[in-house]
């Protein structure tokens, strides 16, 4: 038992040296949000896999996280989230996540996702690299979006692709929306106050 205690405390040691277990290190896209923490503590990958999409970044407006796929029923509302995106640039930044877990609707690599979403539909607001919205592998940004222990607010499903969520100025969650509810529908623009 005495050996047993011995090694962890040595472990730990070895853990604090290395600056593990200190409050003060930025959260990677790795690890996993802790109750009370800030949405704006967590990053994103772009695309690209070699860029933070820095949540910080966006302190001062509306942020609308939509899980995208390019091979869905849902697909044409890429149009209404860049519609929303240019016409609100100032107050508004929409990214787009890709996610192949709704019927394996985004196959693609990220240069061939890249490529659908900018000849397709031209857009321009940032896309993330490929990442799971929910199960064992969740992306920590959506353990955030869907848990009230971490977002305050409410427990949500993803059910699937095009589900919307629109975080405030200020980094609190506003609302969810399922995939039926279009980017520039009254539900979505009457909250871009």
């Amino acid at each position: 038992m005495k050996l047993i205690t011995k090694i962890l405390s040595l472990a730990t040691a070895g853990a604090m040296a290395l600056g593990c277990g200190t409050s003060s290190r930025k959260i990677t896209t790795q690890e996993k949000p802790v109750e009370g923490m800030n949405l704006y503590e967590l990053n994103l990958m772009s695309l690209n896999e070699a860029d933070k999409i820095d949540l910080s970044a966006f302190k001062g407006k509306y942020i609308l996280f939509v899980n995208v796929a390019s091979k869905c029923g849902f697909t044409p509302q890429y149009d209404g989230l860049q519609a929303l995106y240019s016409s609100n640039a100032d107050k508004l930044m929409v990214i787009g996540l890709p996610c192949n877990q709704f019927g394996f609707q985004e196959p693609g690599d990220s240069s061939q996702i890249a490529t659908f979403c900018s000849s397709n539909y031209g857009v321009t607001f940032p896309i993330s690299e490929k990442l799971d919205v929910k199960g064992d592998n969740q992306h920590p940004v959506y353990e955030w979006l869907t848990q009230k222990k971490y977002n305050g607010v409410g427990d949500y499903n993803v059910s699937w692709n095009f589900n919307k969520f629109l975080v405030s100025p200020n980094g609190e969650l506003v609302a969810y929306f399922g995939s039926k509810v279009k980017p520039q529908s009254e539900e979505i623009t009457s909250l871009l106050k």
